[in-house]
């Protein structure tokens, strides 16, 4: 038994959340692709057998007041905000990313133009997600304004009275750079423009502190490390003072102050209920309310704290069992610079990460040559890692 496995019991038996692990469906593989697609809490096949079978196979239209599916939307936000810093009454479940993206950022952008004319520019992450720039440009059209993409660290320099607002993803899809976003918040709003952050890469992985960062708008996904399953529905954040101001470009009925009076006009719901727009999707959307049940009782700070003890770890195992000069690590080191994975660049990176997961290690690939490994503090163990790093040096090895 080597010293790092050794190492690796050590740390499972002082883990804190280890007992959480327990409460998903896993199997003998090494799974860390849950910065794609979170693993299947166990509680979620029964909760969706009551919805399908009772709520709506024997409550049927009931269930929209009975089984309490009108208020789904909010009730879940309000199980969000604390794994992103926010009080209740500001995050709304429903419709996808992409979607929340586009009503943030135009909201954003009139947001900015009440408070100043003139407001021309939306600024945006240029190493986004892709969905994300497609977006931004798209709104950049529709409200007139001219797209100026620069990396993070460039935002501050660009900033100036014609900025009406700044798109950022907090942890970089590729590399699990952290940005920070406290800094990068006040100097948007020292210009008087409007913070849109994508969390996508980070709810659920480490402290967000939207309201205490000052954060306007936020969205992100829920089948990642919030383990909602696949395609499960996004959330927004509309930070509680600019609700009444904030003015969705997809005002559906349901985001109506009177969504059965069936009026012509329109008149938005108050609060964080504006930005919904249409029917929820109840199936996915209760599933989700499932899940969330694994983090009763953990702290985000706890999860913050194994995220980091599980990266180092794995970046010394890597250094340890893979042969010198045959990958590259593209993650920071600085922990203050660190998201939840590991992306480390390698030769064929593509054929190699088929290898592992045929191994029974599962990361992904990202074109053009890096291998993924995200850490889901709730699931992941110490031992996982370890036996992680030791296949991929003898994958690379051999």
């Amino acid at each position: 038994m080597s010293e790092l496995t050794v190492r690796a019991e050590k740390l499972d038996a002082a883990d804190e959340l280890a007992a959480v692990r327990g409460e998903f469906v896993l199997d003998e593989v090494v799974y860390l692709d849950g910065n794609s697609l979170g693993a299947l809490p166990a509680a979620v096949p029964g909760r969706v057998d009551d919805v399908v079978r009772r709520q709506w196979g024997s409550l049927r239209i009931r269930s929209w007041d009975e089984s309490g599916w009108w208020t789904a939307p909010e009730r879940i936000g309000d199980r969000i905000a604390p794994l992103v810093g926010a009080a209740a009454g500001q995050i709304v479940v429903g419709d996808s990313t992409s979607v929340n993206v586009f009503k943030a950022l135009v909201g954003a952008v009139r947001l900015a133009r009440l408070a100043r004319d003139g407001r021309d520019e939306i600024v945006v992450d240029a190493t986004t997600f892709p969905t994300d720039g497609y977006i931004a440009e798209s709104a950049a059209r529709l409200t007139g304004c001219t797209l100026r993409p620069v990396t993070p660290g460039q935002v501050p320099g660009v900033l100036s009275d014609r900025t009406a607002a700044v798109l950022l993803n907090h942890v970089d899809y590729r590399t699990g750079r952290l940005h920070d976003l406290p800094s990068l918040t006040a100097a948007v709003h020292a210009v008087g423009a409007v913070s849109v952050w994508d969390l996508c890469h980070s709810a659920g992985a480490l402290p967000v502190g939207l309201d205490r960062h000052g954060v306007d708008l936020a969205v992100g996904c829920t089948y990642k490390y919030l383990n909602g399953g696949p395609g499960s529905p996004a959330y927004l954040y509309v930070r509680r003072d600019l609700q009444d101001r904030f003015d969705s470009p997809l005002p559906g009925w349901n985001s109506h102050a009177e969504p059965f009076g069936m009026r012509p006009d329109y008149e938005p719901a108050p609060g964080a209920l504006r930005g919904r727009v249409g029917t929820p999707d109840i199936l996915s959307m209760l599933a989700l309310e499932a899940a969330l049940d694994v983090w009763d009782g953990v702290p985000i700070e706890a999860v913050r704290a194994k995220s980091l003890a599980l990266t180092d770890f794995f970046l010394e195992c890597v250094e340890e069992y893979v042969p010198a000069g045959l990958v590259e690590s593209l993650t920071p080191v600085a922990h203050e610079e660190r998201g939840s994975q590991v992306a480390l660049r390698c030769a064929d990176a593509g054929d190699v990460m088929k290898r592992l997961i045929e191994r029974g290690v599962v990361g992904d690939f990202r074109h053009p040559d890096v291998l993924r490994f995200g850490f889901t503090p709730l699931y992941v163990s110490f031992a996982d890692v370890e036996r992680a790093a030791r296949v991929l040096g003898q994958t690379l090895g051999s």
